[in-house]
């Protein structure tokens, strides 16, 4: 069993990362969609990755050996490898279906599925808190949705399949998530992401169509060459925040991503109009995307907010039994 090291504040940097990069990838990968399918996108951020990690590693001598998973080890990849493929397609799926904001606010159902997940698979507890932070997340999308609570609930339309799809990769992506910590046992983060990154685009090569990157413009080059890096560094820092700190402090702090995903939105619209659009929602619909990141970091952070009161509980019985006895 995967133990953290303890390390909370590299752990929590390396979290914040994840979910700043992550925020703004969809931006990124919507001007890309509109010349790439999503499958050749995913090949050329796995196979660009995985090949700086493997040179990286091959150039410290650092390269995992295989020999040390064993027969619960090569499962646990093979789970982590289609998990993460899954992801990247349905996601790229949905998200040429959905606007950036709304595909990163549905996605954040993933950490919470990890969660959970996590409260079987690692024995780590599910608390009244955290409870109420579902019961808040759940208010939260009602709200978001509140535009288009009956065409997703009445009919299978374009913006219902999108929400769809975007769920199924957060379903998926609960496997690779559960897989990836049980293998940094054996490997490093390092160690593990490259060798998914280079099976993960293997197992998509007989789909991807890599001459579509000549119909791109320079922007969308530019844009598509950012998505790889993002993919590279975004993951390493999900991956190494797992070996230092608990799956559901990391969570917590991924629920900031679709509050940053708006954000830049916003921004990328006021300066690029012609390429960003701005978010077609009310205000409603914004204060439930912030019902849900608050209830996503309420219900990662309940486990630690119990422990904590506890904590000052007990402390102040023992300062009332010391002043009693003086």
């Amino acid at each position: 069993m995967h133990i953290s090291s303890g390390r909370w504040t590299y752990g929590l940097v390396l979290a914040l990362t994840t979910s700043l990069l992550w925020g703004i990838l969809p931006i990124k990968l919507k001007e890309v969609l509109q010349v790439m399918d999503p499958i050749t996108v995913t090949w050329y951020r796995l196979a660009v990755a995985g090949s700086l990690l493997l040179a990286y590693l091959a150039a410290s001598r650092r390269l995992p050996r295989f020999s040390v998973l064993g027969g619960r080890g090569c499962w646990l990849l093979a789970l982590a490898i289609g998990g993460l493929t899954a992801n990247y397609v349905l996601y790229l799926v949905g998200l040429n279906l959905l606007s950036p904001g709304t595909t990163q606010l549905v996605i954040q159902v993933a950490p919470i599925l990890l969660l959970i997940s996590s409260v079987w698979v690692f024995r780590e507890r599910f608390t009244l808190g955290q409870g109420l932070g579902l019961t808040v997340m759940l208010l939260g999308f009602g709200l978001f949705f509140n535009q288009r609570l009956g065409e997703l609930l009445t009919s299978l339309s374009v913006y219902t399949a999108g929400v769809l799809t975007v769920l199924a990769a957060a379903f998926v992506w609960t496997f690779y998530g559960l897989a990836q910590k049980q293998l940094l046992t054996v490997w490093s983060s390092v160690q593990v992401m490259m060798v998914i990154y280079l099976a993960c685009a293997l197992l998509l090569t007989p789909w991807a169509q890599p001459l579509q990157v000549l119909q791109l413009n320079p922007v969308q080059g530019w844009l598509l060459l950012a998505c790889c890096l993002n993919t590279l560094v975004a993951y390493g820092a999900f991956a190494e925040a797992l070996a230092h700190w608990e799956a559901s402090r990391v969570s917590a702090t991924l629920a900031l991503t679709p509050l940053v995903t708006f954000g830049s939105v916003a921004l990328a619209a006021s300066w690029w109009p012609e390429h960003v659009q701005s978010e077609q929602v009310n205000w409603i619909a914004y204060g439930g995307a912030l019902l849900v990141a608050l209830g996503s970091a309420l219900t990662a952070l309940g486990p630690s907010l119990l422990a904590s009161l506890k904590a000052r509980r007990l402390r102040r019985r023992q300062v009332l039994c010391e002043s009693s006895v003086q």
